[in-house]
């Protein structure tokens, strides 16, 4: 056992050693036939590392919400541009009435927060300095909590702001920092849109959503100030209340979800074989579908490595046979002296496995080097797992058994006696 193991060895390492030879012999030609696999493996690198980062950066965007939000709203949710169905435009807006009935009639609600945001550019001013076009959203004192938002500094929203429509406002560490530049905010006054309002608190920072998301650069002001200061999105029919809860405990999700679509469907007369006339968010259903999105990518990306892959091996068949030409005489040579069909076969193949191996290698390391610079230069985490490299590194090998097969067989059934003539 333990000569066969080392004659095998012996074998491995001489074949190598020929296939090494032979690549140095023809450098430039050796290059350019590793192109495709080169840009097959780097192209598998970096998009499994462009979707992780992308998929971890999206996650750790909808926790921020928080795992358990459950948001009754009247459209449903998408990325992007798009028309509404003539069923959606058609729908009745969701009522403040509405958000009182969940909270009373659904047992396993802990909080619920009717919200109103401004999704027109806003100007907040203070100071004499301008936030960057904040996201303003009117909500009661359950916002926080529903939204999970923590108060860093001073009071939340209370029942009593929201009963009388006083003027204050919570602002995010984004707001804070680009308006008061280190300064305390607190009982600080600035402006939405001309409108006093009186800083109260602010929020505990969350951080970078990815892609550009930015939920510190945030204020929340009561709901009913909301209204009365900017009627113009509470009459708008491209949107209406939002109406955040979230359960007494993490399980009761689903419950929430049976029980508020119940008494929505109740309260809006929605027939009993009619669907929901109103949409549900989760952080887990946004997520899908985002998924769904970059998996739609992911197999175009593969596609594109595969038809790369292709070529690049068909470079390599055409350039071993070009390789089993040349070297006719050589192969009569061993033959003469005693090599057997397979070992010549195993010559070529070990030749062509290692071209490609070569490729695959440069294309991991090109793929690792998009990932890193894609990280330094942008919010994304992007990350190259263990399992890609080995795939590509995988795939760049067998391409190379697959397409080295004909041109090695071809080898292995020379004649010597011919071949010892070839000129």
């Amino acid at each position: 056992m333990t000569h066969a193991l080392e004659s095998f060895r012996r074998i491995v390492v001489e074949n190598l050693r020929f296939a090494l030879t032979a690549l140095r012999a023809h450098k430039l030609r050796a290059f350019l036939t590793m192109v495709g696999i080169v840009i097959g493996v780097w192209t598998v690198i970096s998009m499994v590392a462009l979707v992780t980062g992308f998929d971890r950066s999206q996650t750790e965007a909808f926790s921020s919400f928080g795992t358990t939000l459950v948001q009754f709203q009247k459209f449903e949710p998408r990325f992007g541009p798009g028309h509404r169905s003539e069923e959606e435009r058609k729908r009745k807006d969701l009522t403040l009435e509405d958000s009182n009935a969940l909270l009373e009639l659904c047992p396993s609600i802990l909080a619920v927060s009717p919200e109103r945001y401004m999704w027109t550019p806003s100007q907040v001013k203070a100071n004499g300095v301008e936030a960057n076009t904040p996201q303003v959203a009117g909500g009661n004192q359950s916002y926080a909590i529903c939204n999970n938002w923590e108060i860093k500094d001073g009071r939340n929203i209370t029942e009593t702001d929201v009963l009388h429509g006083t003027d204050v406002a919570v602002l995010g560490q984004d707001v804070v920092e680009s308006l008061y530049k280190g300064k305390d905010p607190l009982g600080q006054n600035l402006t939405i849109n001309g409108k006093r309002m009186q800083v109260v608190g602010t929020l505990v920072k969350k951080g970078s959503s990815g892609f550009g998301g930015q939920p510190d650069n945030f204020v929340l002001i009561p709901f009913s100030t909301f209204d009365r200061h900017f009627p113009q999105t509470k009459n708008s029919h491209d949107d209406t209340i939002h109406i955040a809860t979230i359960p007494r405990s993490p399980e009761l999700v689903e419950r929430i979800i049976e029980e508020g679509t119940a008494v929505l469907r109740a309260r809006r007369k929605v027939p009993f074989n009619a669907p929901n006339d109103f949409a549900i968010f989760t952080a887990e259903k946004m997520l899908a579908q985002m998924q769904a999105v970059t998996n739609a990518i992911s197999g175009v990306m593969v596609l594109i490595a595969a038809i790369a892959l292709l070529v690049g091996g068909v470079g390599v068949m055409n350039i071993m046979l070009v390789s089993v030409t040349e070297r006719t005489k050589e192969i009569g040579l061993r033959k003469a002296v005693g090599a057997l069909r397979r070992d010549i076969s195993l010559q070529f193949l070990t030749e062509a496995m290692t071209l490609t191996a070569l490729g695959g290698a440069v294309g991991v390391l090109l793929g690792l080097l998009t990932a890193l610079i894609v990280r330094n230069v942008s919010s994304l985490r992007t990350e190259a797992p263990l399992w890609s490299i080995l795939l590509g590194l995988g795939v760049s090998v067998s391409i190379g058994l697959f397409f080295g097969i004909y041109p090695a067989m071809k080898a292995a059934r020379l004649d010597p006696i011919d071949a010892l003539r070839w000129e």
